[in-house]
């Protein structure tokens, strides 16, 4: 290679992230790339180059790593069929609000408009689930548009942000190169005093109020400031779809979730509450069950919503009072407030009520018998929600399987779910990997149903490779369960293209891959393969096969037939 007597595009790329402080980028190589994977060659001591098998098993590192690390994720992928690949991780972030830079090759400058090949125009490709996408066509932009990129996936309701970079541009040397820009760090809006005072005296007229927390841009300090208010005014407190980690479900002032397949108690409660207080949680489609909880435009609840976001507040419902404001500020804010000591006598009665029904709706259940050497999902949640270490970090993607978990399983702190709001399959493993990148201290579980695994079960190889001890739990009812348990419903005993027949040996296939595969027959040994996995030096993925019988948590496949058979 010719030595270079000026630093190229690409050198100044890396040179942004550098400054960016970013330390793992995650990637599947590609051509178009080539000068940036080279330039990242003379930092690999410093940046951890993670190679994926899978453009959107990539952005799925990403985002997960994102989440986990309240920074933001980085990922390369070639053009356009790394691209389209990548969209899912891409549309992922978007929907939860993670803060992710997805840089694409692109075509050299001078091909562009006569459709090379694979040339795409990413402006139009992904300007709907993205914050920002531009071109960098001049090379001494290079930091510039890196700064701004970090800036806008970082400000006000986070997500992603696309880069695309022609390969001529990381070629081209730069005889007068600007100095990166110094790390963008997320501009926090905080809640005005008379917007506080205004949120108090709603509280103090109220009798039937709900707290619920969601959206991102939380950390652990304000999760804890959080509480402290909740506790201060004995408010009753709902978390949002995929977003339990929250507020510590063992708390007394928990009382549910409001996700798919919610307590129809805690549905009654919100419809019927004279204030709804929504901190960083849009309510959207799954937590409002399907519009239905809250009047749109205009709330019969007294509505206060909170967002970091000015174009969030009256998108969908039109709030008594919008509190345009960081998470964190607000969360410290509303701590520090001085709260009349009457307020959590006021609301005890209600939030025990509320409680209690929390509490036998995801309480013990009776075993049911299914097959043999099937595992009661019921079961197994009720006891792993106590035998899991502390700080568990258990990710999932899309599924059935993940219901039971988000019934039964007291999450505990914050960071301990990692799971898509944007029904993503194929997210739980390399979630799984994002997660311990990120967070190396912690005990990391990826939960998947067969179908859902067999969507990333490449990225087996990844974990192998980098002997990360995660443990993947492969819940195996042999089909696409939640599309089959919807055409139970809407087309019952006309069962067509959702059975998985030819599901492999799971844990014959981790061991192929290096890992360590094991199967468990019952809930005790599930447990046991469990722990024995979080003390294992690389992966362990557990096989184990459930009774289809049982579709979700509430609801059984005859069950559903004979509900469908009594509409007609």
């Amino acid at each position: 290679m010719t030595s270079l007597s000026h630093p190229t595009g690409a050198r100044l790329l890396i040179d942004a992230l550098l400054a960016q402080g970013v330390d793992t980028v995650f990637c599947v190589p590609g051509e178009s790339f080539l000068d940036a994977m080279d330039a990242l060659y003379d930092h690999r001591d410093t940046v951890r180059l993670i190679v994926c098998r899978h453009e959107g098993s990539a952005t799925f590192m990403a985002e997960a790593y994102a989440k986990a690390s309240g920074k933001p994720g980085v990922c390369f992928v070639t053009r356009a069929p790394g691209a389209s690949q990548a969209s899912i991780g891409l549309h992922t972030a978007f929907q939860d609000g993670s803060p992710l830079v997805l840089f694409i090759g692109q075509v050299s400058r001078r091909f562009m408009e006569r459709g090379a090949f694979q040339e795409v125009d990413y402006r139009s490709m992904f300007g709907p689930v993205s914050k920002w996408v531009a071109q960098i066509d001049q090379a001494e932009r290079m930091g510039e548009m890196v700064h701004r990129a970090f800036h806008t996936a970082l400000s006000g309701r986070m997500g992603p942000v696309v880069l695309a970079l022609p390969e001529d541009v990381l070629s081209e040397e730069v005889p007068h190169a600007p100095r990166a820009a110094m790390a963008a760090t997320a501009p926090a809006s905080a809640p005005q005093t008379a917007d506080l005072a205004t949120l108090m005296q709603y509280i103090g007229r109220a009798h039937q109020p709900m707290l619920v927390l969601g959206g991102s841009g939380w950390n652990a300090q304000a999760v804890a400031a959080l509480r402290h208010f909740v506790h201060a005014t004995g408010l009753p407190v709902a978390c949002s779809f995929r977003r339990q980690d929250l507020f510590d479900h063992r708390d007394p002032h928990y009382v549910g979730l409001l996700g798919l397949g919610a307590d129809p108690a805690l549905q009654r409660a919100v419809k019927e509450a004279d204030l709804v207080i929504l901190l960083g949680a849009r309510m959207g489609e799954v937590p409002s069950q399907g519009y239905s909880l809250i009047d749109i435009p205009q709330p019969q609840q007294t509505l206060v919503h909170a967002m970091p976001c000015a174009l969030e507040l009256g998108r969908v419902y039109r709030p008594h009072l919008a509190l345009l404001s960081s998470m964190p500020a607000l969360a410290h804010s509303l701590a520090a407030l001085a709260v009349p000591n009457t307020l959590p006598a006021r609301f005890a009665a209600h939030v025990q009520a509320l409680r209690a029904a929390f509490q036998s709706f995801s309480g013990p259940r009776a075993a049911h018998a299914g097959p043999s050497r099937t595992v009661d999902m019921t079961q197994a949640w009720l006891a792993l929600s106590d035998a899991l270490p502390e700080d568990v970090v258990i990710s999932n993607g899309a599924g059935n399987y993940a219901a039971w978990a988000h019934r039964y399983y007291r999450y505990r702190s914050y960071g301990s779910q990692i799971a898509p709001t944007s029904g993503a399959m194929g997210y739980g493993l390399p979630a799984a990997i994002g997660a311990q990148l990120a967070r190396p201290g912690r005990p990391v579980l990826c939960l998947a149903g067969d179908g859902c695994f067999m969507m990333s079960s490449h990225e087996l190889a990844t974990a192998v490779q980098l002997a990360l001890s995660i443990v993947i739990v492969v819940f195996d009812n042999q089909m696409y369960g939640t599309i089959r348990m919807h055409q139970e419903k809407w087309f019952p005993g006309r069962v067509h293209g959702t059975a998985l027949d030819n599901n492999p040996d799971f844990a014959a296939l981790a061991r192929a891959y290096g890992a360590q595969g094991l199967r468990a027959y019952s809930v005790a040994e599930l447990q046991a393969a469990i722990l024995q996995g979080f003390a294992t030096k690389g992966p362990t993925l557990i096989h184990v096969m459930t009774d289809p019988e049982y579709i979700s948590p509430g609801a059984t496949l005859s069950g559903l037939r004979q509900q469908a058979a009594k509409a007609v």
